[in-house]
């Protein structure tokens, strides 16, 4: 009896260990949403494919916050047919409200239908690009003046929101929060170009470096620098990735300055932000392009959970600039 009590403990021994030693394997998966592409990797000893549980993530959150899809509880709300929002709005909105506050109004989604009218939005050609047409929706651009109350939001009527500068960083979030819940540590989620990594490469043993693309307008893609993220996340804005050029050859990006209306005239070609979650990088990323380089350095003084990169150009040479230990 006593030797049969032996080998089992002996051949459960040897089973623990076998399980101890069982290595994640390296799952990749990838495709197009949000208008752009994902690349998520991430380690699972089952080797378990989340791709159907990915698929109605994005699925929700596009529901949520999409402007450029009709019945989405945004599009609703900005034809004044319903002010009934999920979770994921009212997480999105409140970020909002602190980036808003922070950066005194330089971010701000309701901007929406001035960059409509740019033709830079979900609803092209909805407006005249004049001077009267700007100065009138201008009247109606104030974070300030939305508010959310019992679930609803309450916002006058002719002001139109869009999250389109913070919803691809969310989203990110989403999945990494999604897989960390799995007991997923060692991941990298990557949505045009705004990403969120955890842990490290497992078969490797080395952090999981990432690239910052080169400011090009001619469109193609070259890495400028590499870098090395430690359970963080990273955003870029890059005036040279969306603009417009007119009759007269002048160059207008995308990023609007809602102050004015008109698209913001400045010298940095490229924002990266790091900070501790992708939604909140994402939405500084974008007001940094629009503060300018002295207002950056000014606001990371008082923000250190923000790292940023910016590139940008002088003298027709393009130079750059870290702050707050931004890794290089």
């Amino acid at each position: 009896m006593k030797k049969l009590v032996f080998l089992f403990l002996v051949s459960v021994a040897c089973i623990s260990c076998k399980e101890d030693n069982v290595q994640p394997e390296l799952v990749k998966l990838s495709g197009p949403v949000f208008g752009t592409s994902f690349n998520i990797q991430y380690y699972s000893e089952e080797k378990i494919n989340y791709m159907k549980q990915f698929d109605s993530l994005f699925a929700v959150v596009n529901q949520s916050l999409s402007t450029y899809i009709p019945n989405s509880d945004i599009s609703k709300l900005n034809r004044n047919e319903s002010n009934d929002v999920d979770a994921h709005f009212i997480k999105v909105f409140e970020a909002s409200k602190i980036v808003y506050r922070k950066t005194e109004g330089v971010f701000d989604p309701t901007i929406g239908n001035v960059v409509n009218a740019w033709d830079f939005g979900a609803e092209t050609n909805k407006f005249l690009t004049d001077s009267t047409t700007i100065d009138s929706l201008m009247r109606y651009v104030g974070l300030n003046r939305v508010g959310l109350v019992k679930g609803k939001i309450i916002k006058p009527k002719q002001f139109y929101l869009e999250f389109n500068a913070i919803a691809k960083g969310y989203g990110v979030d989403v999945i990494a929060e999604f897989l960390e819940n799995k007991g997923v540590v060692n991941y990298l989620v990557e949505i045009g170009g705004e990403l969120r990594v955890g842990g490290e490469k497992i078969d490797t043993k080395s952090p999981w470096k990432v690239g910052l693309d080169e400011p090009r307008f001619d469109g193609e893609q070259s890495v400028f620098l590499a870098i090395v993220l430690k359970d963080e996340a990273m955003a870029t804005s890059g005036t040279y990735r969306k603009f417009k050029i007119d009759d007269n050859g002048n160059r207008y990006a995308h990023i609007i300055n809602t102050k004015t209306g008109y698209p913001t005239r400045t010298n940095i070609l490229s924002v990266s932000v790091i900070a501790p979650d992708c939604m909140m990088a994402d939405a500084y990323a974008t007001a940094f392009q629009a503060m300018g380089i002295n207002r950056v350095k000014d606001f990371l003084t008082q923000h250190l959970e923000l790292k940023a990169h910016l590139i940008y150009e002088e003298d027709k040479e393009l130079k750059t600039l870290s702050l707050n230990n931004f890794p290089e």
